[in-house]
């Protein structure tokens, strides 16, 4: 294995990704089962149509924020890790190393593994697998190994499957939209002045419904992880971060105002599979199978997009003696960080074999909040700190735009603890977790010399 790949090069990886991938990655990173899944439990809580609206068109504008700010990092730092990168630069290499080591742990291993299960699952409904849990597992393992294998063997050939899966989970969005409101048998009634879409609303669950929103929308920063690989990345990653933003906010405003066409409110409301609810009611039971069969394709993009970018958390981490050396080799021939790779993957199938990943994901959501937004502060503090610096690209509203991002994340965060203090307590003993591995690897490299 070792003669099949070079050493870390001094100039990194090959810049061979344009505005197209990057952008791809963005959408496919945003677009997930969220969609489908939490407006009829945000709709629960708030009591009001048009308020869930604005918490979704909410959730966009403060996504946008963050991508202007990431914008500007991203160009000053234009190497591969993301957010890794920049917390060592702005906050040392510990703040570093606690976002990679929640990363693999949960921030990329875990969602991979629950898009594999749930992709399985909607092809067990759709009656193309059995629905046994062996089924579905052994499924979802495969599912699993063939993308790994996919982004192993080439950057090339991992971006033009992205891009193929992207388009199609676009296409099918802006299908079901166009066609579900031209040819489905909603009610504009559903949507009218009397209608219980303009009820009165509960403000007090516009916190926890934010929440909701916001896991939905997580991955706008995506593009940002492959900056090293990006062209002309003062110019793609700025572009590739707010089309993708703006793609994304598009379509969900637009597939929930679909859901409250096809449905009045009291039949969404609480439902999980609420996109079901709304094919059903839009075009009949049998086109339920069909929406199963088209969620799986929604999230084999996602899962996707969650292998591409992963890896290079690691093998940025590596590069520095972080993560286990073998993640900073490059394949010779495929030129990918090709063990950075097989480590996420492998760690992905464990997750899907034990389950486990359930759980992870419900506690480690606050703990991947919690690293854009010092991420975002960061950019105020090296504004202050570092005012001559060349920078690219320059958040537009300055400083305005990172404040917006920071209160409402910030807001955001406390309603989920203040709600949830159980998941976010363990969430943040699983950061703090990281600090004496941490300790431990410092020692060991210091021992060296």
């Amino acid at each position: 294995m070792s003669q099949s790949y070079s050493a870390f090069p001094p100039s990194g990886l090959r810049r061979q990704l344009g505005l197209g991938t990057a952008t791809s990655v963005v959408v496919a990173n945003m677009i997930g089962a969220g969609i489908f899944t939490t407006t009829g439990l945000i709709l629960a809580g708030v009591g009001s149509g048009w308020v869930v609206m604005l918490c979704w068109l909410l959730g966009g504008l403060i996504a946008l924020c963050g991508a202007l700010c990431y914008a500007e990092l991203s160009t000053m730092m234009p190497r591969a890790g993301g957010e890794y990168v920049y917390l060592r630069e702005i906050y040392g290499p510990l703040a570093g190393f606690l976002t990679g080591w929640v990363s693999f742990f949960a921030g990329f291993s875990a969602p991979i593994a629950a898009s594999a299960v749930a992709c399985a699952a909607y092809l067990g409904a759709a009656g193309v697998l059995p629905t046994s849990r062996l089924a579905e597992r052994s499924t979802a393992v495969a599912i699993v190994a063939l993308f790994t294998a996919l982004h192993y063997r080439g950057v090339k050939l991992g971006a033009r499957v992205q891009n193929v899966l992207t388009a199609v989970k676009v296409l099918l969005l802006v299908g079901l939209v166009s066609v579900g409101f031209l040819r489905g048998n909603g009610s504009w009634d559903y949507l009218s002045a009397q209608g219980e879409f303009w009820g009165q609303g509960q403000w007090s669950q516009i916190g926890f419904g934010m929440l909701l929103v916001m896991f939905a929308y997580s991955g706008w920063n995506a593009s940002a992880y492959l900056a090293e690989e990006i062209r002309q990345p003062q110019k793609n990653l700025p572009r590739s971060l707010l089309l993708g933003t703006l793609i994304v906010t598009g379509i969900y405003l637009a597939v929930n105002l679909l859901f409250f066409f096809a449905a009045p409110t009291r039949e969404i409301s609480g439902v999980t599979t609420v996109g079901e609810v709304a094919v059903r009611g839009l075009f009949g039971a049998k086109a339920a199978t069909v929406l199963s069969a088209m969620i799986s394709v929604l999230l084999l993009s996602s899962l996707s997009a969650y292998l591409l970018i992963g890896p290079r958390v690691y093998y940025a981490m590596a590069r520095q003696g972080l993560f286990f050396q073998a993640a900073a080799r490059i394949h010779a021939r495929f030129e990918t960080p090709g063990l950075a790779i097989m480590a996420q993957g492998v760690c992905a199938m464990l997750l899907v074999l034990t389950g486990t990943f359930e759980q992870l994901l419900t506690y480690i959501g606050f703990a991947l909040g919690i690293f854009p937004w010092m991420t975002v502060a960061g950019l105020l503090w090296l504004r202050k700190r570092e005012p001559q610096r060349e920078r690219p690209y320059r958040v537009w509203g300055y400083p305005v735009v990172p404040l917006i991002y920071l209160v409402a994340s910030g807001s955001i965060l406390v309603v989920a603890f203040w709600n949830r203090p159980v998941p976010s307590l363990l969430a943040l003993l699983t950061i703090a977790a990281g600090v004496p591995v941490y300790w431990l690897i410092e020692r060991r490299i210091s021992a060296r010399g």
